[in-house]
């Protein structure tokens, strides 16, 4: 069985490069974190067959882990109603690992950062893995880099099956884990090489050059990434675009009221009357023209030509804002936009 990781960059092209793999004669299961992305991926499938073949099953991981991983094999014990979403209770970090109680709320809610350690912990891998190899032939993982906590170990554990696997992902777009859960995997994302270990530990071969280049960032974009970011990124293309700090009261005010640029911040972006998202929840999206809003801390190491010493999450997170860029890359201190921000009444 051929087992596969694919360490990709900002808009090379991950979900065109796995729909890519996809007939209609191999049963595949494509999974993948974030329901966007789960939309996404069915709509290239879409666009390449020209509707979804019943031998291709896309699902998002808390869908898979729930109905396919759970269900036809506890739900008779512990008569789950569904996925409980909050922070499970203090209480149950005193509970050992064997009862039930540590695992959902009387009223018989399982806790979603806990979910994959039950079926770990009650030995239904096994189990799993043989319906697994019963369905299907190749399984596609994308955003790989989002999975942790116990779920990291679950996927460790189903990569034992006699499945065909191919996991696709970004190691610095990491802005979200699929659950935490205490310690569990807390440090996974802290080295680059140390994770990359974990999977060669499982028996995967590791590709870091097929999926290198960015189809959606100009040259210029992607020179900065990798030049005041840090972060390894070249452009499939040539194209010179524009990336500057904007200082001046009015440009940075036309920004704001321009529909065609998306305004970028770090967090709240509701709060502000405009075209906006925030900096981690953009991952997916592009757009032609992008103003990255930058608080203080940022602006000073921009300004210092020292934005690696960036904390790896906020560095992670302002990668991802900038490579949403299909050209022009504006940054505008978030002090400016302060006059903007809607005050709170109530």
């Amino acid at each position: 069985m051929d087992k596969r990781i694919i360490l990709a960059v900002a808009g090379s092209g991950k979900t065109y490069h796995i729909v890519e793999q996809l007939d209609e004669t191999k049963r595949c299961l494509l999974i993948t974190y974030t329901i966007n992305n789960t939309e996404n991926l069915r709509k290239a499938i879409i666009h390449k067959f020209g509707y979804i073949p019943n031998n291709i099953k896309v699902k998002s991981y808390f869908t898979f882990l729930y109905s396919f991983c759970f269900k036809p094999f506890l739900a008779n014990d512990l008569s789950s109603k569904g996925i409980y979403w909050k922070t499970p209770p203090d209480y149950t970090k005193k509970l050992k690992r064997t009862d039930n109680k540590f695992y959902l709320l009387k009223e018989k809610w399982l806790f979603h950062n806990r979910i994959a350690k039950l079926i770990i912990e009650k030995s239904t891998i096994t189990s799993v893995n043989q319906r697994l190899e019963k369905y299907y032939d190749f399984i596609f993982i994308d955003e790989i880099q989002d999975f942790g906590g116990h779920d990291f170990n679950l996927l460790k554990e189903i990569s034992s099956s006699n499945v065909n696997m191919l996991f696709v992902g970004d190691f610095f777009q990491h802005t979200f884990d699929t659950s935490r859960d205490g310690n569990t995997n807390s440090t996974l994302h802290n080295d680059f090489d140390k994770y990359l270990k974990s999977f060669e530990n499982i028996g995967f071969n590791i590709d870091k050059s097929t999926l290198l280049k960015s189809c959606r960032c100009s040259k210029t974009t992607c020179d900065f990434i990798r030049e005041k970011i840090g972060i390894e990124i070249h452009s499939q293309n040539n194209r010179e675009t524009e990336y500057k700090l904007v200082t001046d009261e009015n440009e940075a005010e036309s920004i704001f009221k321009d529909d065609n640029t998306v305004k970028l911040f770090l967090q709240e972006h509701y709060k502000y009357e405009c075209f906006s998202d925030n900096w981690g929840s953009c991952k997916g999206l592009e757009f032609e023209n992008v103003c990255v809003v930058i608080n203080d801390e940022t602006l000073k190491l921009y300004k210092s030509n020292e934005l690696t010493k960036l904390n790896p999450q906020t560095r992670n997170k302002f990668y991802v804002a900038c490579s949403r860029a299909k050209n022009n890359l504006f940054f505008v201190p978030l002090k400016m936009y302060k006059k903007h921000k809607k005050i709170r009444t109530t």
